[in-house]
């Protein structure tokens, strides 16, 4: 999901090398960045100015119960970024998650102490620590929820409620009791791309603005879409999905872009904003 924006708005200024493990696209070369050898040929061989370390596992079902891979995949592999950026002594771009928090309270700002309440979480936060702590030029990005790369791509609740209307349902039940902050992929990927012309390097949360969560996301993807008089969007607590997803999440993961507002950098856009353009953009005609 990420990696599409990336390859969209740095594509027409620099020279990319872009990689995956599934190689869907005619931009991506396959890598598995697991395997530090792999990835060590793969980045010295092209010599970069930059390393963007983008991928992980986002399933939190699937981190829950595949916990070797998850760390191997989701903090492991991280430290193979940070050996590699050391080795050619350039500045590296990781990035993390909202999901880091315990959702003690509403909101969170950079400075807030992470309490990894899940296997996900806690790889994730695992990756943080070993960037701020080993390189020295680092930019750490916190992503609320994602939403990007559209129906191809996209894993995440837009592109779940999408599917549920292409498939014709009439009434949508959605959880009422989880905040949090939309994050557009190509805001984001622009937002990155102003810090490194900067060179303020870091740790920074990057989210789309304005307070909200799923059920509010909904309502207004319908909206949206202009499907208010034929399409129900029903409240619902998360035990009515406990079963499907059975990870432990916490009730509010809503950021605030603190630090970048403070440096005058932050160009994320309000997520009602961002997300009329993705539907715009991304599903034209995919609901005909």
């Amino acid at each position: 999901m990420l990696g599409e924006a990336f390859h969209k708005q740095f594509g027409s200024d620099f020279e990319l090398k872009c990689t995956d493990i599934d190689v869907n696209e005619e931009w991506l070369s396959y890598m598995d960045f697991r395997d530090l050898e792999a990835y060590r040929k793969d980045v010295l061989e092209f010599k970069p100015d930059y390393l963007f370390h983008l991928g992980a596992f986002t399933d939190l079902e699937y981190c829950e119960t595949h916990v070797d891979e998850t760390y191997r995949t989701n903090a492991m592999s991280v430290e193979n970024a940070c050996y590699l950026a050391n080795e050619l002594d350039i500045p590296m771009l990781y990035i993390s998650t909202a999901g880091i928090y315990d959702g003690c309270k509403e909101l969170f700002d950079d400075w807030d102490l992470p309490n990894p309440l899940g296997h996900y979480a806690r790889s994730k936060y695992a990756g943080e620590l070993f960037v701020q702590r080993n390189v020295q030029k680092h930019l750490i990005c916190r992503a609320g929820w994602m939403m990007g790369a559209g129906p191809k791509k996209d894993k995440k609740f837009v592109q779940k409620i999408m599917m549920q209307l292409k498939a014709g349902k009439k009434e949508l039940f959605v959880v009422n009791d989880k905040l949090g902050t939309p994050t557009y992929t190509h805001d984001f990927a622009k937002n990155v791309k102003l810090l490194l012309e900067k060179q303020v390097w870091g740790l920074y949360n990057m989210v789309c603005g304005g307070e909200t969560g799923r059920f509010e996301v909904a309502e207004e993807m319908v909206r949206v879409l202009g499907l208010e008089s034929e399409v129900k969007v029903t409240e619902v607590s998360s035990d009515y999905f406990s079963k499907e997803y059975f990870a432990e999440r916490p009730p509010s993961e809503r950021l605030v872009n603190k630090k970048l507002d403070i440096r005058g950098l932050n160009v994320m856009r309000d997520w009602k904003v961002a997300l009329k353009e993705y539907v715009d953009t991304y599903y034209q005609g995919y609901l005909d």
